[in-house]
């Protein structure tokens, strides 16, 4: 008996998607294969096509899922400190760090899910006063501290909360001063 039986159909997707999540939050992209999956679900692999029609759009389910969530963490950044990227930054890198893996798939994917990444990004846009180019330059550094961090790209010993403070300082004006 599947893990999927007595699940209603409509519900199989998201029971899937999950299964993908956890075995991908566990051990990582390399054991993310639809063979993998299927065995966590309890089915054979050629079930899972009839929800999902291959491995990628497995991963812009989970894409979708991470960037939904990344919104409402800095949404609720954002009420909490109206205009502050040091507050965004600092749930973005928490979010991020939380999820390794899923955020280094999320943010490797060629296709997600349209929408998604302007929620996400929404927050930090309005902290930039709408200056588009500020709130890019300020995401690529949130985002490329993370990449970074995550691939064990800085020094042993570096100090990197030094670095996320000073890179913060540098973009902490973002909104709050004026022309500025």
């Amino acid at each position: 008996m599947s893990d999927l039986a007595g699940v209603p159909p409509a519900g199989r997707p998201r029971q899937i998607i999950a299964a993908a999540r956890a075995l991908l939050e566990e051990e990582g992209a390399e054991a993310l294969t639809m063979r993998r999956l299927a065995d966590r679900v309890g089915v054979k692999a050629p079930t899972l096509y009839k929800h999902f029609p291959d491995k990628s759009s497995v991963v812009t389910a989970l894409a979708g899922e991470m960037l939904r969530e990344t919104a409402e963490v800095l949404e609720a950044a954002e009420c909490e400190d109206p205009g502050s990227f040091a507050g965004l930054a600092t749930v973005y890198r928490t979010h991020a760090l939380a999820h390794p893996h899923l955020y280094l798939l999320t943010m490797g994917s060629a296709v997600l899910p349209l929408g998604a990444a302007d929620a996400a990004a929404a927050p930090l846009f309005r902290a930039a006063g709408g200056d588009e180019g500020r709130a890019r330059a300020a995401w690529a550094f949130a985002h490329g501290m993370v990449v970074l961090e995550l691939n064990g790209r800085f020094h042993p010993g570096a100090d990197l909360a030094a670095a996320w403070e000073t890179g913060i300082a540098a973009f902490s004006v973002l909104g709050r001063e004026p022309g500025g």
